[in-house]
């Protein structure tokens, strides 16, 4: 067994549930318990599990047969901010910071170290826990694949593999009925799930946030399929894709969570435009939540497990206040100052968006 300054620490799965996320649970605890004799202590349901005092001991057993299972066994949330807690008074909502408390319920449970399995969002509340003195090392956790210190992060390609699944079978239909299919995917404010979704499934028109479109050209697009004989078009959209000169649509606003804007709404209005414009019969798939869900792909697994790995082995080194990351096929790390200083997203004049226009994909632009 490895030496290790570290006894006891804890793990919590914060934001929005990916696949993926119990293969970093099985990995930490068992290379914990196998490697370095540390114990793990399980933090429920994100940082609401921090706040409030909600931890349980993790034993090998308790991760055992959990790695191609989607979710966390955990609990997560995406609303617990423990520098931002909602609190009611005199029936009027107000946010208190309890991030000493959160720190102090750490600490009562001998926790040395804390191991935060998340996004930009949970990240960024990682490093304001770091600076106050609670040690942390991250483990990138997005289907969005928007983190910008690592080169991709487990759960993108699960929900990447479910989008162009989608994509194919909605071909399917629009050849038969000749219809105008508009898929509108999830990414936030990147565009990499409807870019390699729609190149995998082979979209004829593909819309994201980093290339504001003009939805005449869309059409004109979807015309010259038609003056080519091909009488039904696919359409894929980031819910973050907005037209020039307007805004991303917003579907509602969550005042208590740690990034309140919800996105959605845009592949109907695509839909309804293009329809209008060419008089094609549209109809509009918005695939949501279904990205986040089910079994991880081979290559979240293992991706996942060796971050999880390699998060152990910056805990057991005393490396804290850093996130795993992977740049090729190396799996390193970076200081979790650099993993939230800025989202990753799509560059319009990159390699991938070349080869996509290179094939005759339009962007709208």
């Amino acid at each position: 067994m490895k030496d290790s300054k570290i006894r006891r620490i804890g793990i919590l799965t914060g934001g929005g549930d990916c696949p993926g996320l119990n293969g970093v649970l099985r990995a930490v605890v068992k290379t914990c318990r196998f490697e370095y004799g540390i114990d793990v202590v399980g933090i429920q349901d994100g940082y609401g599990g921090l706040i409030n005092d909600r931890m349980r001991t993790l034993t090998s057993d308790d991760v055992s047969g959990i790695l191609a299972r989607g979710g966390t066994i955990l609990g997560s949330s995406n609303k617990d901010n423990p520098f931002r807690v909602p609190v009611s008074e005199g029936g009027e909502t107000t946010f208190r910071d309890l991030s000493d408390q959160a720190i102090k319920n750490a600490q009562r449970h001998g926790l040395e170290l804390l191991v935060v399995v998340g996004g930009d969002g949970s990240l960024n509340i990682a490093y304001e826990l770091s600076k106050k003195g609670l040690p942390v090392v991250g483990v990138p956790k997005t289907i969005d694949n928007d983190l910008d210190a690592t080169d991709v992060t487990f759960g993108f390609d699960s929900a990447l593999s479910t989008a162009t699944d989608a994509a194919d079978k909605l071909h399917t239909t629009a050849d038969s009925h000749h219809r105008l299919m508009v898929l509108e995917l999830m990414g936030r404010y990147a565009g990499w799930i409807a870019l390699e979704a729609g190149m995998a499934g082979g979209g004829d028109v593909i819309l994201i946030p980093e290339i504001p479109f003009d939805i005449e050209k869309v059409a004109q697009a979807v015309r010259e399929r038609g003056y080519r004989g091909r009488n039904f078009a696919v359409v894929v959209v980031a819910e973050g894709a907005a037209p020039k000169g307007g805004e991303m649509m917003v579907d509602r606003r969550i005042a208590d969570s740690t990034d309140a804007v919800r996105l959605g709404g845009i592949g109907r209005w695509v839909a309804e435009e293009l329809e209008r414009r060419l008089e094609w019969e549209a109809r509009t798939t918005v695939l949501g939540h279904l990205q986040r869900g089910g079994s991880p792909t081979a290559f979240d697994r293992l991706l996942a497990t060796r971050f999880g790995v390699e998060a152990v082995r910056l805990v057991a080194t005393g490396q804290h206040g850093r996130m795993v990351s992977i740049h090729g096929t190396t799996i390193d790390s970076v200081t979790l100052e650099e993993a939230v200083v800025r989202l990753r997203r799509v560059d319009p004049e990159s390699q991938i968006v070349q080869a996509a226009r290179a094939v005759g994909t339009s962007f709208g632009d």
